[in-house]
């Protein structure tokens, strides 16, 4: 992880295939990776997570969807506690994996 960059977690309920693929694929381009079927993580600067919040802004049904950021330190993802399957491991790069471990 770089110096200017953040782990940070998107966590969405998208009530539209059409809205959610489009979020997805605006999430997968920031460069974070899927560990559930609707949460992504990975390290990402300020600049390009505002970015990304724009474009799937434009997709939000506001009064149907939500859309979650949680930005992280380091240090605190490494408290995290994982029980039983935790996340879908064929989901997940080695990058992230590694974090984990």
């Amino acid at each position: 992880m770089k110096h200017d960059e953040n782990l940070t977690w998107v966590i969405y309920d998208i009530s539209k295939n059409k809205a959610r693929r489009k979020i997805v694929k605006a999430t997968e381009e920031a460069g974070l990776y899927r560990v559930q079927k609707s949460v992504f993580l990975g390290s990402i600067n300020r600049a390009c997570l505002d970015e990304m919040v724009l474009k799937v802004k434009e997709w939000l049904n506001e009064e149907t969807d939500s859309l979650y950021v949680f930005p992280m330190c380091e240090a605190d993802f490494k408290k995290i506690i994982l029980l039983g399957q935790a996340f879908d491991r064929k989901m997940v790069t080695d990058d992230i994996k590694s974090l984990f471990f």
